[in-house]
């Protein structure tokens, strides 16, 4: 299996995701406090298949 970097906009996308989980993680921002696991697992299974499959 061939690992490939993911396109910028896809890691932009994941990072964005993993830091709305930590900031309802940490009460920064109620409104996304009770998805902030669900955000910071987004992010990374994101991250994870853009690596994955080419031209992600």
């Amino acid at each position: 299996m061939k690992l490939t970097p993911p396109k910028v906009v896809t890691f932009v996308i994941a990072v964005i995701l993993a830091f709305l989980g930590l900031l309802g993680y940490t009460n920064s921002l109620a409104m996304v406090e009770p998805y902030s696991f669900w955000l910071l697992f987004a992010g990374f299974v994101l991250l994870a298949i853009a690596c994955l499959i080419k031209g992600l």
